[in-house]
């Protein structure tokens, strides 16, 4: 057999095999090549010619660059870049285009406009996102994960960003200690070898204000150093009275060719936020929701939280003679937040006034991602597969003091009482009393050993199986207890999946993946408990059209937890058992990209069913009710040619069913319309105006306690951008 030249896109296992297994047929598949090529049987005239040079889709272009709201791969879940339709689990991806046409400024906003995932809303910046009923932990930066925390405020801004990557559910051969719900990719815009860049400005009717400057080129007269730079500075929108929100992003990146086959990556980011801080309205004296009050503030003037999170990235690759691919990278972040606020400690009563509380906390937090991996791709049987290996680590470390207060105020007071109340500091009140006071640092640790094999039978059936050997030690210690508590254990994680191409357009898929989530719960020994343990079964179809301009896809899933602490209801202890147990199932039907070079669609449909098969507590498990059965979300941009040339227009709607809170606060679903109007004056020069819940919905986003979590969604509100391109 000779080899010459082969384009192919790869493909995603089928068989659960398990333990050791995966990981062997993964390190024993250059020999299975060879002795494929060595066995095949024939004249070598008689056979297909087949050439491997790697994987094209390691140098596909950034989404800026192509345009539109597709783009041909992904590597969430995957390590490797593969085509969506060659990854057996459920990925959007969200180009830069669709982030630009929608103004969305953070992860938080992205997560409420895209299908398949629910946003408990807070300050942009704080909220918590969710997926198949579980928040995501982490957000993974080009592939390096860190933690990602809503009260610490660590959800990121998009500026730095050319498009996010999300997968839904387990993905437990890269992301083994994270939550069931699934990862989330962003990847960096990168410097470019020829120069661009933009100015851009914005201001809102809700105090809407933004300035970002993007530049990109070339430093040296080669193009063999290549650098770009992000400065924003934003003020979110006031969702209620006093709301204020500032973010402030800097990015600074260079990429050096060493030689011809390798390059060097540089990146720094740093984020800052100051919020005054809105925790959410109470319900009225008869338990019903304040639709007549949205924009009303029931916190104090001086509530207020800061942060500063700065990350640090370096990445090493080269291409192998061969196609082979290896990658060397490390992201470090170190992170801090403080917050003092005050917020609604009871419901209204009959003369409109409600108990005061109070939380303030300080948070240190570290974290180190190191990975190392090899893909290769070969020939067996007369088709391309591939194979990767490889080996990383993480460790984070969470110093927090936190201290809370259920009567701040001594007495009921008015809204304006509450607005006017005096200054308290409320962590240093609890350290001093030890009233409500804790202080706690944990370490979660993991290395890992990974290996995944894409293998092609035939040319129309992708087979996928992967594994992967963890050891992890999960720490906590408790400075006000004088305790310390620690764990080592070691998992393995299976993953197995199988595409298969029914025409040109479809692919069945089918896959198994798995993932756990070490505790820092005592049983009644003092110990940890073992990790909290994660099952997912996938099926679906995956369609393609238009060149892979657009893709659509249906899957059904279900997904089983394991292990989730519980205090036992019948003794009133105060140690846990690892009891309790979910199975979530549901369906999603997605459809994203580009009918006409004119005409993009973003659209999506999420049935999700939820059972508690044996409760935890009802605050964590609570979580579920928040989830509604039914989410549909819509947008669309079409561009003019002719006679309109230059207009833009674009429009969607987000709706959910009803959901309501353990406490049995009760949001009936909602349907908000968004429109967008944009118009390129010339070459250089555009405009637009994004319009915010149309029809003026009142409505709330997220329902919680009797006191505080219900959060209305915002009035109609308008954004007005104007961005040069030099």
């Amino acid at each position: 057999m000779t080899f010459t030249h082969c384009r192919f896109r790869h493909r995603v296992p089928s068989a659960l095999l398990r333990y050791s297994l995966p990981l062997a047929i993964g390190l024993a598949a250059p020999w299975v090549a060879a002795q494929a090529q060595e066995s095949a049987p024939g004249d070598d005239a008689s056979l297909e010619t087949l050439t491997v040079t790697g994987n094209r889709l390691y140098e596909m272009l950034p989404s800026e660059t192509t345009g539109g709201y597709s783009v041909e791969a992904a590597t969430v879940g995957t390590k490797t870049p593969a085509s969506l339709r060659d990854i057996p689990q459920s990925i959007s991806v969200v180009t830069r285009e669709a982030i630009e046409d929608r103004n969305l400024l953070t992860l938080d906003e992205l997560g409420r406009r895209t299908p398949g995932m629910r946003v408990l809303s807070n300050d942009n910046g704080r909220s918590s996102i969710y997926a198949r009923g579980y928040e995501y932990d982490e957000a993974n930066i080009d592939g390096l994960p860190a933690p990602m925390t809503s009260i610490n405020g660590s959800v990121p801004s998009l500026a730095a960003f050319d498009r996010v990557e999300i997968m839904r559910g387990p993905s437990g051969l890269f992301n083994s200690t994270s939550e069931m719900g699934g990862i989330v990719n962003l990847v960096r815009k990168r410097p470019t070898y020829d120069f661009q860049g933009h100015a851009q400005a914005s201001v809102g009717t809700q105090g809407q204000q933004r300035v970002l400057t993007d530049l990109s080129g070339p430093i040296d007269a080669q193009g063999r150093v290549r650098g770009r730079l992000v400065i924003d500075n934003t003020e979110h929108a006031e969702r209620v009275d006093r709301n204020d929100n500032e973010q402030n992003d800097f990015y600074a990146a260079l990429d050096i060719d060493l030689d011809d086959a390798t390059t060097l990556g540089l990146g720094f980011l740093r984020n800052t936020k100051d919020i005054v801080v809105n925790n959410g309205q109470p319900v009225d004296a008869n338990g019903d929701l304040l639709y007549s009050r949205r924009t009303a503030f029931y916190g104090a003037d001086w509530n207020d939280f800061q942060s500063q999170s700065n990350d640090w990235i370096a990445e090493l690759n080269h291409r192998f003679d061969g196609g082979g691919y290896g990658r060397l990278a490390a992201r470090y972040s170190n992170r801090n937040a403080s917050y003092n606020y005050a917020f609604g400690g009871s419901a209204l009563d009959d003369s409109e006034t409600l108990a005061v509380a109070g939380t303030a906390s300080r948070v240190d937090q570290t974290s180190l991602a190191l990975d190392a991996s090899y893909s290769q791709p070969f020939a067996a049987w007369g088709n391309v597969s591939e194979f990767v290996v490889g080996t990383d680590y993480k460790r984070y470390d969470t110093d927090v003091a936190s201290g809370r207060s259920r009567d701040l105020a001594r007495r009921r007071v008015t809204l304006d009482e509450l607005n006017d109340l005096a200054y308290v500091d409320i962590l240093g009140a609890a350290r001093a009393t030890g009233r409500g006071f804790s202080d706690t640092r944990t370490r979660l640790e993991e290395t890992g050993l990974y290996s995944k094999l894409t293998f092609r039978p035939v040319a129309s059936l992708a087979l996928i199986t992967g594994g992967r050997f963890s050891h992890f030690n999960v720490g906590l210690e408790d400075r006000v207890a004088a305790d310390h508590q620690s764990r080592s254990d070691d998992e393995f994680t299976p993953y197995a999946g199988l595409v298969l191409d029914l025409d040109t357009h479809h692919s069945l898929y089918a896959s198994y993946s798995q993932v756990f989530k070490p505790q820092t719960e005592y049983d009644e020994n003092g110990d940890l408990l073992d990790a909290r343990e994660g099952d997912q079964y996938e099926v679906g179809v995956k369609g393609s059209y238009f060149g892979g301009d657009l893709n659509a896809r249906l899957s059904g899933f279900r997904l089983y937890d394991e292990n989730r602490a519980a205090t036992p209801s019948d003794t009133g202890a105060s140690y846990q058992v690892a009891v309790g147990k979910m199975r979530i199932q549901g369906a999603e039907l997605e459809v994203t990209g580009s009918i006409t070079d004119q005409w993009d669609v973003i659209a999506g449909y999420t049935y999700l069913d939820t059972e508690v098969q044996q409760a935890s507590t009802s605050r964590d498990d609570g979580i579920f009710l928040l989830m509604p059965k039914n989410t549909l979300n819509l947008w669309t941009q079409y561009a003019f040619a002719g006679a309109l040339d230059g207009f833009h227009l674009g429009g969607g709607v987000t709706a959910l069913s009803d959901f309501d809170s353990s406490s049995g606060v009760q949001a009936p679903g909602y349907a908000v319309v968004d429109a967008m109007i944009g118009y390129d004056f010339s070459a250089h020069l555009s405009g637009q105006i994004n319009v915010n819940n149309v029809f003026d919905r009142d409505y709330y986003n997220r329902v919680g306690g009797v006191n505080t979590f219900n959060m209305a969604g915002a009035p109609a509100n308008a954004v007005a951008s104007l961005r040069y391109d030099f």
